[in-house]
């Protein structure tokens, strides 16, 4: 059984889908690939690009409440092939207001900076590619 033509979808309840989307879109440069509301009792928004294997769904159910991130190693890594990239990626985080924060996993800082997303969530902007 091959595994390569996975998608991978990364869902994420919140109770901001506003202030989150803002967040991985305008902050990040997530492309907003789709939306919904009132679906089942649910709002949300897929983030993401076009041609990649995976996608960020945030979403919102109507009367229930989800809560902030459980503790600051619950996190999002994204790695920057591409210095230009992750530093554009990082001015326009720190142009919306939000500002770099220590993790708790001192690797993160070593590699790259991190961020908290309106939920409590740290997005690292790992400098490099992923190797394996």
């Amino acid at each position: 059984m091959s595994l390569s033509g996975l998608t991978l979808r990364i869902a994420r309840p919140t109770d901001q889908l506003d202030a989150m989307a803002a967040f991985y879109r305008e902050g990040l440069g997530l492309l907003e690939l789709a939306s919904f509301r009132g679906h089942a009792g649910f709002d949300g928004v897929i983030l993401g690009f076009p041609s990649a294997p995976w996608h960020l769904e945030l979403t919102q159910a109507h009367g229930h409440k989800v809560g902030p991130a459980p503790n600051p190693d619950h996190l999002l890594t994204f790695y920057f092939p591409e210095e230009t990239a992750r530093a554009t990626a990082v001015a326009r985080l720190e142009a919306a207001g939000h500002r770099p924060v220590k993790s708790f996993n001192p690797y993160w800082d070593e590699h790259g900076v991190s961020f908290e997303d309106p939920d409590g969530y740290r997005v690292v902007l790992h400098r490099g590619a992923w190797g394996r």
